[in-house]
């Protein structure tokens, strides 16, 4: 989220540039981004995974039975995680722990960077979530096939169903397994563009001083129901990459 609202027109008025601060900007001058131009997607990036490391890290780097804040905080995300993982995936699936662990962590902290003022909110750009979201359809169709082998296919058809029905079921099954990856990364970038995109609208009108006041209640408002989308969307994304690791190690129906 970053710095910005209502702008005078040349023709009288405000002017609202709620997507501006979704714009990636090189770190350094202003020529053309290529692949290797640090940018402040880059920045946030880099923070987001130095921030999980220092959590991870010197939180739990003297451990002891009274914790600390930053140990207890670290110890939650671990046991919130492991069992989110153990109840969908069941036993099975906490050998990939630490993969779903990351992911959730990650995309947590990503989530609540963003929220910072001035700040880039990385997860609202679909090329971050997308990397994510295929990451987990790639990751889970390959394990489905190496553990199962063609047994996997059993995941698009419907032996409970008529006979009749099962190829048509089949067709669903296939092309709604395909758009997995689609509607994993969208969701994720949607809902946090849009809250984003809000609050920005309400700081535009704040420069109106007769709507002032009301504009800075319902940023208030929206800023807090956005620190709950930042937490919600990172445990949705999680349960779903746990849902779809269920699918790969039980692909039976």
């Amino acid at each position: 989220m970053v710095e910005g609202g209502a702008y005078p027109a040349e023709e009288g008025g405000l002017v609202f540039h709620p997507l501006d601060q979704f714009i990636v900007r090189p770190l350094f001058g202003d020529g053309p981004i290529s692949w290797y131009t640090p940018t402040n997607v880059t920045l946030w990036l880099a923070i987001a995974v130095l921030c999980v490391a220092a959590l991870f890290i010197f939180a739990t780097r003297n451990r002891s039975t009274i914790p600390s804040r930053s140990q207890s905080i670290a110890e939650l995300l671990y046991g919130f995680t492991h069992k989110m993982v153990e109840d969908v995936a069941g036993k099975e699936g906490l050998r990939y722990f630490p993969y779903i662990m990351t992911l959730f962590v990650f995309i947590l902290f990503a989530n609540f960077l963003g929220l910072i003022p001035m700040s880039f909110s990385t997860t609202s750009h679909i090329a971050v979530t997308a990397v994510l979201g295929f990451g987990v359809f790639f990751g889970v169709t390959i394990l489905g096939f190496i553990l199962n082998g063609p047994a996997f296919l059993k995941l698009f058809w419907m032996s409970e169903a008529p006979l009749f029905l099962r190829p048509i079921i089949a067709v669903i099954e296939v092309i709604s397994y395909f758009v997995r990856p689609v509607s994993h990364s969208v969701r994720l970038a949607g809902n946090i563009t849009a809250g984003h995109a809000v609050i920005k609208v309400f700081a535009g009108f704040a420069a109106i001083a007769v709507l002032s006041p009301v504009s800075v209640v319902a940023i208030a408002l929206i800023y807090g129901l956005e620190v709950l989308v930042a937490g919600i969307q990172a445990y949705v994304f999680a349960i779903l990459t746990c849902v779809y690791l269920k699918d790969a190690l039980h692909p039976a129906h």
